[in-house]
């Protein structure tokens, strides 16, 4: 069974959280929300959204990959300690990272990017400094996916099962939510 961790902050992209937590459980992968902080958290336009528990209460190494989605929580999640460690531990257990949006700036600050093949918002191309960012919509460099932004999230979220459970499960998934 995949296990995946998907940090939640307050004013995380609702859309990127959201769609790729859908798409990864319609997979069959077992994903577990983790807040900052306990209790409900407002998304970025408005959304309420209530994580299934904090980082506090889980292990990084329990999980086979981790999202982060992006919006204005990544300020939040790159200044986060449990966050970083988390990132820092499953990348060298060579498990998967995911990043949408700005959030590869959470990777950049975990040290992890340097000559790294990665993609992000490109209102934030200039803060991304330890490696180039190419303009396509999704990159898969090694156990690295990166995505652009909440209008890529859904080819974000397929990228995901197609490199953790592969191209077959990624078809049946697109095929039954209609997105091809």
């Amino acid at each position: 069974m995949i296990k995946v961790l998907v940090p939640l902050a307050e004013g995380v992209e609702e859309m990127e959280a959201v769609i790729a937590i859908d798409v990864l459980r319609r997979a069959g992968f077992t994903v577990v929300t983790a807040g900052l902080q306990a209790g409900p958290l407002t998304a970025s336009r408005g959304v309420r959204l209530l994580p299934d528990t904090t980082l506090d209460d889980v292990c990084a190494l329990d999980f086979d990959a981790l999202v982060l989605p992006g919006g204005k929580g990544v300020a939040l999640l790159k200044q986060d300690a449990r966050v970083l460690d988390a990132v820092r531990a499953l990348y060298a257990a060579g498990r998967w990272l995911c990043a949408v949006c700005a959030a590869p700036l959470v990777l950049q600050e975990a040290g992890i990017l340097n000559g790294r093949r990665v993609t992000c918002f490109p209102g934030v191309t200039a803060q991304l400094t330890a490696t180039a960012r190419l303009n396509e919509r999704v990159v898969v460099d090694g156990k690295l996916i990166t995505s652009q932004g909440a209008g890529t999230s859904l080819e974000f979220a397929l990228a995901i099962v197609r490199a953790v459970g592969g191209d077959a499960l990624a078809r049946r998934v697109g095929a039954e939510m209609v997105a091809f």
